[in-house]
């Protein structure tokens, strides 16, 4: 399974150079540019590492650490700073880093380091099951199933469906889904979203789990096991949506 990397770092240089090298290194890569954007990404507990750097605009990476710890998030961070200093590291591990690199880095080291940390991670979890309702993620076999019938996903539908389950109940606006699925260097716009979205709504549908993703107009989507009032076995899930899903 290749291992989920969030690469946060302000510097388009640093971060193109990491996105492609550990993509090539067989990993999947999101990167995000500042601490805000950051907090967002890393809170949805999608990603198997964080490669987190300590000077960013917005929060710094000392405060996105620190708020991921006080949200109870355990994804395995490695800190990337200028500062070599025994007291900033002492600092990011004492927030609750798992690792701390100065720059400039070999990324020879970075990559093993983020393999290491990544290794650690599934073996603290027996089994990476995500759980809404009837539905059930296995990260690990990447399988998915409703009240116990398989939903099979494309790659792209099986991102957008993890992402919204890993904040269940949140709205997770279309900015958030498009890092998170495509990455932001790749140039795909917001409409790319609506139309997954639609796609991962029928196969839900057959299965029963039509009313599972809902459109917040304005804002994006969530995802939710209750079942409104309005919402009938077996409806059309674009009218459920009354937009098929194009107009969060």
């Amino acid at each position: 399974m290749q291992p989920r990397v969030l690469v946060v770092d302000d510097e388009p240089g640093v971060r193109t150079a990491l996105r492609r090298g550990l993509t090539a290194e067989g990993m999947e890569v999101t990167v995000a540019v500042e601490g805000t954007e950051a907090l967002r990404l890393a809170s949805t507990g999608s990603f198997d590492v964080v490669v987190l750097d300590v000077m960013l605009p917005g929060l710094s990476g000392y405060r996105v650490l620190e708020r991921l710890r006080g949200q109870g998030v355990s994804t395995p961070v490695l800190l990337l700073s200028a500062k070599d200093g025994e007291v900033d590291q002492a600092d990011g591990l004492d927030l609750g880093a798992d690792g701390y690199l100065v720059k400039p880095f070999s990324f020879l080291v970075l990559t093993a380091q983020v393999r290491a940390l990544a290794r650690r991670g599934e073996s603290s979890v027996r089994h990476d099951v995500l759980r809404v309702g009837e539905l059930e993620i296995d990260r690990d076999g990447r399988e998915v199933t409703w009240s116990g019938s398989t939903v099979t996903l494309s790659p792209r539908e099986y991102g957008l469906l993890v992402a919204l389950a890993g904040r269940p109940g949140t709205v997770v606006p279309k900015e958030d889904l498009l890092r998170l699925v495509w990455g932001a260097d790749q140039f795909v716009t917001r409409n790319v979203v609506e139309v997954y979205i639609g796609y991962l709504r029928r196969k839900l549908a057959a299965v029963g789990a039509e009313h599972l993703v809902r459109t917040v107009r304005g804002h994006g989507y969530q995802i939710s096991a209750e079942q409104l009032p309005d919402e009938e076995p077996g409806a059309d899930p674009a009218k459920l949506t009354r937009d098929g899903g194009s107009s969060a």
